[in-house]
């Protein structure tokens, strides 16, 4: 960091993607801009981000632990899912030239962006057909495992929106309350995010300030998320993700 006021500005985005992770998903389209703001070059500021996310993933699990009374099974299940494929996601974002990330990475964002805006309307749909169906059973339909692996994939590569995805993936194929499901999406963040941080300590340089800034403010911003987010309605949540994210597609493309 260059300034007092870029250090405070990633911590605070560090809250917000933190309390927009454990409600919603899509908090790096908060902390990944700010980062490039900063001056950070792109892999060196997914890597840096990815890393500092982690903590907070695990206090919006933790956050949700009532939630997740009852889904060991579940959560064991998937999360080898999102195990699997965060390896695999970061190794491609290792592996892959810098410009090749630089390229996909506005895609990346719309995507999310995307994902953010439907993703309520793609989930109150594929409830009402689950219950033309009669249910989907405890761990979901045939599909939700790769999905989730092809999740976890998009997840260890850059991660945007990922919450928002594995919630749609899991209201699709899983018979359950959207806010069990949420808190089962916490833990596949969790352990999408923690795969892909243990590949990038090995593998990739990290800027440890900014580490330290985010998993700061992510811990604290996991637990309000996990206090009032189940109260508040997600309209300013999406909001904020929607507007910040077409600004940092414009400023990569410019």
């Amino acid at each position: 960091m260059d300034s007092v006021w870029e250090a405070v500005a990633v911590l605070l985005a560090g809250v917000a993607a933190g309390t927009i992770n454990a409600v919603v998903g899509s908090g790096t389209l908060v902390t990944f801009p700010t980062l490039l703001a900063c001056g950070l070059p792109p892999v060196l500021a997914n890597v840096s981000n990815n890393i500092g996310l982690v903590p907070g993933s695990l206090s919006a699990a933790v956050g949700y632990r009532r939630e997740l009374a009852g889904q060991r099974q579940r959560v064991l299940r998937l999360g080898s899912a999102s195990l699997l494929g965060a390896a695999v996601g970061a190794v491609l974002l290792l592996v892959l030239p810098s410009s090749a990330f630089d390229d996909v990475v506005p895609a990346l964002i719309a995507l999310g962006v995307l994902l953010v805006v439907f993703g309520p309307l793609l989930q109150r749909r594929v409830a009402a057909r689950a219950a033309a169906r009669g249910g989907r059973g405890e761990h979901g339909v045939w599909w939700v495992w790769p999905a989730v692996l092809g999740t976890g994939v998009y997840g260890g590569y850059f991660g945007a929106a990922q919450g928002v995805l594995l919630l749609a993936i899991l209201g699709i194929g899983v018979d359950d309350d959207l806010q069990r499901l949420n808190g089962a999406k916490n833990v596949l963040a969790f352990v999408a995010n923690g795969v892909a941080a243990v590949v990038f300590l090995f593998a990739a340089h990290v800027d440890w300030v900014v580490v330290a800034l985010i998993a700061a403010g992510s811990v604290i911003g996991g637990q309000l998320g996990s206090v009032i987010g189940k109260r508040l309605p997600p309209l300013v949540f999406r909001t904020v993700i929607v507007v910040v994210g077409v600004v940092a597609i414009v400023a990569l493309l410019v």
